[in-house]
């Protein structure tokens, strides 16, 4: 099941190569991430297919994972107009987006406040 975890991150070199390599170490994929400063720290989301894995793996290195969530993972044409066409179809069923990036091979990944409508939206 592809999921989300959001890590806390120490505002300083290296802290994102670390959990990033931790990953690696433990043999899980990044499929997709995105990272920004959070005032005095930084957050990191990042898309994976084993989230318990992924966070023993983080926890066990001294990060914070401070949640995570199924998304949707799906699929766009690489043109132009091809994110927004998703995300009207998600809009127009009423749904409220809570998270979004493109991961990797032009995927997007979507957080919402009702998965099961925006399923239905997308199909």
């Amino acid at each position: 099941m592809p999921t989300d975890l959001t890590v806390w991150l120490a505002d300083q070199p290296g802290a994102m190569a670390g959990a990033c390599e931790a990953l690696g170490a433990a043999g899980i994929n990044i499929d997709g991430c995105c990272a920004y400063p959070a005032g005095t720290a930084g957050q990191l989301h990042v898309l994976v297919d084993e989230a318990a894995a992924a966070r023993a793996a983080l926890t066990g290195a001294g990060y914070n994972v401070v949640s995570d969530r199924e998304v949707i993972v799906h699929e766009l044409a690489d043109v132009p107009g091809s994110a927004g066409a998703c995300l009207r179809k998600i809009a127009d069923a009423g749904v409220n987006l809570e998270l979004v990036y493109v991961a990797t091979a032009t995927r997007l990944v979507i957080g919402v406040d009702d998965l099961d409508a925006a399923r239905a939206a997308l199909a």
